[in-house]
């Protein structure tokens, strides 16, 4: 009985995507840091080839995207960290293998408002930032006044990523601020001249910010294979996608597609 129902499942998540695929729609849900710049770029380009072609694109955070391809509702998932075994196990209990690809490489670079005067800052300092241990800028050499921390939401990958990455895998303060996205995170460090924040890489030149140098090392393309926090950001897949959803992720992987993230501000994945 179980097989069956979970054959049945399998089956109407597979009829929901051939409709929508029917509609040459191709669906892709996940994570901001992709999708707010680079897939819409993809997106565009690929259109420009495949008359009639449209994409819905809904960038909420790496965790929604494993949900949405379980139940059918996404052809793609978008996310900045790797999927978890009981994502992949939630998908495969309802018929689904999801396939994983390597989308690009990224950076989380560290920003601070533009006219805070700290430019560089050690692993040791970032993770005492963000851990709520060190409190004023005056603690790391900068101009007295509170630290404002601004993070993205417990949804996004980036979320999880920088607390293993910067900050050891513990918590951050109660007083940290959760923005939706890497832009409002930008935004908001540039409204306050005590704020500081993280965003992709492709983020980290927004109008009032800076970069921080970590240990030495800018966050800069150049340095993808030194800077200490750089990651592998993955669109998944179902092994049994249509024809069209293939073909894209294909375009995404190849040269156009690696040359579009990098023009956007990302690392080809190869």
């Amino acid at each position: 009985m179980r097989t069956t129902i979970r054959t049945t499942i399998g089956l109407l998540a597979g009829v929901i995507l051939s409709a929508t695929a029917g509609a040459q729609t191709i669906s892709l849900k996940g994570s901001d840091t992709l999708g707010a710049k680079l897939v819409p770029q993809w997106a565009e380009s690929f259109k420009s080839k495949h008359s009639g072609v449209k994409f819905e694109i809904a960038a909420e955070g790496s965790s929604t995207a494993f949900p949405a391809l379980a139940n059918g509702t996404a052809h793609i998932g978008m996310s900045s960290r790797k999927a978890k075994p009981d994502e992949i196990t939630a998908a495969r209990a309802k018929g689904i293998k999801l396939n994983e690809v390597e989308a690009c490489h990224d950076m989380i670079v560290v920003i601070t408002n533009k006219a805070n005067p700290i430019k560089a800052l050690t692993k040791d300092q970032v993770a005492k930032i963000f851990t709520g241990q060190v409190k004023d800028w005056s603690e790391v050499g900068g101009t007295p006044g509170p630290i404002s921390i601004y993070t993205r939401n417990t949804s996004s990958g980036t979320y999880k990523d920088w607390q293993t990455l910067a900050m050891g895998g513990r918590n951050y303060p109660a007083s940290s601020q959760k923005m939706a996205g890497n832009e409002q995170i930008a935004q908001e460090v540039a409204k306050n001249k005590n704020g500081i924040g993280y965003v992709g890489l492709a983020y980290s030149k927004a109008s009032g910010v800076n970069d921080v140098t970590i240990e030495g090392v800018q966050p800069v393309a150049a340095n993808a294979t030194k800077y200490a926090y750089s990651r592998v950001c993955y669109l998944y897949v179902p092994e049994n996608a249509d024809a069209l959803t293939k073909e894209f992720i294909e375009f995404a992987k190849g040269k156009e597609g690696q040359s579009i993230a990098t023009r956007v501000g990302f690392v080809p994945a190869h």
